[in-house]
């Protein structure tokens, strides 16, 4: 991570069935020496020695609702870890739909472990009501609920490999309304007052990717107007993020079906924000509609 002899402590947590077992692998191949489930009271000694460790100073610990007791605990040693200079603490919080979550748990054959003896989603609302503090602060959420076990592994290799440590990245993230919003935006911004090619006939089987189709959602006042805007709240906010300690920050582009309008927009914007920042686009509903991509 790139912070000399400073122990570099990833806490892992969020949803059961969200990939917490995947994330903690994919760590453990980047030369982590990783805990699951670990209790919180342990963590001050556990960093202690750590911090006596020469070889390795990168530690990723799991923390979920099996140790719920120590909650409490944990969130007294995140307060004492922001003012220690000796540690680089960053929490990834791994969250999915409840939809997704419930499937997994049928597919697994597993009870919930708040819920053993009833419906996985008694067990999964009252989950996510414990961890909602927890996901506040949170410096990377990624929401798994689209993702294979190998799409996660790369996004987190891809996040925590040597050369990316701490560099603040923005996601944009196109999606249609119609699929539902995606959990891990930050910020979520509606474009669907604006002109709609999916009413040109010779646009409707296209999607923003195309030139046809990103032209005409470009050439509206409207449109311009937005972008114009949209770049001066941008150019406001991106700083404070950054200077928060946030790692990366999740903007979500939607449109009705997320073909058209959030693709294209999501496209341009990122263009615009990678003048300062890095930036990734990523189209969560295309291929969900009847369209081709170009």
């Amino acid at each position: 991570m790139g912070n000399g002899n400073k122990v570099e402590l990833v806490i892992i947590t969020g949803m059961s069935g969200a990939g917490k077992t995947v994330a903690v692998q994919s760590l453990e191949d980047l030369g982590y020496f990783c805990v699951d489930n670990l209790p919180p009271t342990l963590l001050p000694k556990f960093l202690e020695l750590m911090k006596e460790n020469k070889e390795n100073k990168k530690l990723a610990v799991v923390m979920d609702l099996r140790g719920r007791e120590f909650f409490d605990t944990l969130y007294d040693n995140l307060n004492q870890f922001t003012t220690d200079e000796d540690i680089a603490e960053h929490i990834l919080f791994l969250d999915a739909n409840k939809e997704t979550l419930v499937k997994r748990y049928k597919e697994s054959r597993r009870s919930h472990p708040l819920a053993p003896n009833g419906l996985p989603l008694d067990g999964i609302n009252q989950e996510r009501d414990i961890l909602d503090e927890l996901k506040g602060r949170a410096q990377t959420i990624i929401d798994t609920s689209e993702l294979t076990a190998r799409q996660l592994r790369e996004q987190i290799i891809g996040q925590y490999k040597e050369q990316k440590q701490h560099v603040f990245s923005v996601q944009l993230v196109s999606f249609g309304y119609k699929h539902g919003v995606p959990i891990d935006a930050d910020l979520i911004f509606d474009v669907r007052f604006l002109p709609n090619p999916h009413y040109v006939e010779s646009m409707r089987d296209l999607t923003g990717q195309n030139q046809e189709v990103s032209s005409y959602v470009m050439k509206w006042k409207e449109t311009r107007t937005f972008l114009r805007k949209l770049t001066d709240l941008l150019e406001f906010m991106l700083p404070q993020y950054q200077r928060e300690g946030k790692s990366q920050l999740v903007i979500g582009i939607g449109c009705t079906g997320g073909q058209h309008r959030s693709v294209a927009l999501a496209h341009k914007i990122s263009e615009i924000v990678q003048k300062d920042f890095t930036s990734h686009v990523y189209h969560r509903d295309i291929g969900k509609g009847k369209v081709k991509k170009s």
